[in-house]
């Protein structure tokens, strides 16, 4: 008797550890199905301060803290902000203003949105826009 609990016993355990292996593979192959969708254009990487690029390129905390640089951001964001045509992207979008140069960095949904925010920010004040918005390749 005892060897026939034993034995029981040992097929149970058996048959847990490979319903838990079956599990983790199927866990696994989800994974994979979901990483080869390619990355649309996004802020992740470019909020990511450790980033290669992030040295290299502006990022917001090159915003310039003078009055003006203030001003010429805080009225470029209002024009955005104003038009409803824009997607919710476009209204998102970083707008980094130092020494009077804008930078204009973020994801759109189109070309036009992106040429019609570089006008946006074609205001007084302004001695040249950056503009690195980046259009969506899957909008």
């Amino acid at each position: 008797m005892k060897n026939l609990t034993l034995l029981l016993l040992l097929c149970c355990l058996a048959f847990a550890a490979s319903c838990s292996s079956d599990r983790e593979a199927t866990d696994t192959s989800r994974t994979d199905q979901v990483s080869s969708v390619p990355p649309d254009a996004d802020n992740t990487e470019r909020n990511d301060q450790k980033a290669p690029d992030a040295l290299a390129s502006t990022n917001p905390l090159d915003q310039g803290e003078s009055e003006e640089d203030l001003r010429i951001s805080s009225e470029i964001r209002k024009s955005i902000v104003s038009d409803k045509s824009l997607s919710t992207n476009a209204h998102n979008i970083k707008i980094i203003t130092s020494a009077g140069k804008v930078t204009l960095r973020g994801p759109v949904k189109s070309g036009s949105e992106k040429l019609k925010i570089a006008e946006y920010a074609k205001i007084a004040g302004v001695s040249s826009v950056d503009n690195m918005l980046e259009v969506e390749k899957n909008p």
